[in-house]
Parts: structure tokens; sequence; C-alpha cells
């Protein structure tokens, strides 16, 4: 299985854009905000992991940036990975408002690979708090598979290189078959014959011994 490298990726995080409306005259928060985290030019990474603090946000949703598996040089495309994942026990009050989470691949929605940008979407509906958002964020991708034993791939490659192959001794099937049709007759004679015969004693007649059957040594 893989997992997690201890590094993390090399990311730009852009500020945050917090969304608003119009009302009459005024422009009013709507309680979303929005950071992108981009990786390098060029460069997609296979995300294991998603790491950051809270700082006052209520839910979180996740959109990546992706390239469709088996597609090569077809365009990036957004998809929802996350909806409205909960960080606060209560929006209105102070539990959650400070804590780390670390949000692994298979509590996502979709594959997280070949990612080139992570765009978080922050909501807070509580008029309690001046600004919320989201702090140290992070992103670690998957480990490489293993590499093989290199003792052991040698090994395996000695075996298929013997001359001339080893080969264990010829199997007459005909004869094995044979054999075991003999058995399986005998075996039948056996049980028939173990069948027939009457379970009484030797001399017990009707729970007495008959006198004539007796001899004296």
């Amino acid at each position: 299985m893989s997992a997690a490298t201890t590094e993390d990726v090399a990311c730009t995080i852009k500020p945050p854009v917090f969304l608003g409306f119009r009302s009459g005259t005024r422009e009013r928060p709507s309680g979303v905000c929005v950071v992108d985290v981009v990786l390098p030019p060029g460069k997609t990474v296979d995300i294991e992991r998603i790491s950051f603090k809270n700082f006052y946000t209520a839910f979180l949703s996740i959109r990546l940036q992706r390239r469709s598996p088996g597609r090569e040089g077809a365009p990036a495309k957004w998809c929802t990975a996350l909806r409205d994942c909960p960080l606060m026990k209560n929006p209105h009050t102070e539990g959650g408002a400070h804590d780390y989470y670390n949000l692994h691949r298979k509590q996502l929605q979709v594959s997280a690979d070949e990612v080139s940008c992570v765009r978080l979407i922050l909501k807070q509906p509580s008029w309690s708090w001046s600004s919320f958002g989201v702090e140290d964020v992070r992103v670690y991708p998957r480990a490489p598979p293993p590499e093989p034993d290199k003792e052991l791939s040698e090994w395996l490659l000695a075996l298929e290189t013997v001359d001339p192959p080893v080969q264990g001794p010829a199997v007459d099937a005909a004869g094995v078959s044979r054999s075991l049709q003999q058995m399986w007759a005998l075996s039948q004679v056996m049980q028939a014959s173990q069948t027939s015969t009457a379970s009484v004693g030797r001399f017990d007649v009707d729970g007495c011994y008959d006198i004539q059957s007796l001899s004296l040594t």
C-alpha cells in the first residue's frame, strides 16, 4: 500500500478571495472564501493527503483540477472531490475553530491523481466572526512503489537461465489412473463383504449359547 511522503509538495498558495453580493448600493459578504493551491507550471501530483490549520471556517469543499487518466495531452478539468465537510461543531461557537486537519485521498469522492491545482472553498455562515480562513496548507504526494529486492531479482533471473532447465521425473498419467481404479474396486468389494456379515456373536442365539455348537477342548 502506498503511503504519504514526509515532504510536502512545493505549492503556491494564492491570496484568499472573499465572495460577496450587492444589496442596493452596498457590497455585503456572502460567507464564502476561495483559496487556490497551485503546483509549479507543467507539474502534476498524485495527492495522498492535504493538511491545514483551521481559522473559524465552518465548512470546507474541495475541487481538483486534474488530467483525465489515460488521456495524454487532454486539457485538465475541474471536479468536486469534497463537499461541505464540517470543520466546526457549531458555526457560532469556538469548537474546532483552531484545529489541525488531515484529509486523506480515501476521504475524497474522486481519484486525486495528476492534480495541477487544489481549490479550497471555505464557508462561514455565522456573523459572529469578522474573518475566517485556513492556515499552513500543505499537500503531500503519494510515495512511489517500493523497488523490488535486488538479490531476489537476481536469484529469480538465475533460475530462468539454468541450462538445461531442471525438470522433475515424467508422470505416467494412464498408469496412475489404472491403479486408482483397481484400488476403488477393491474397496467396494471389501465394503460389500463387511455389510453382508451378521453382527451376532459366534455362538450367540437369541441371547443364549447353542449347546450343540460348543465343543470341549
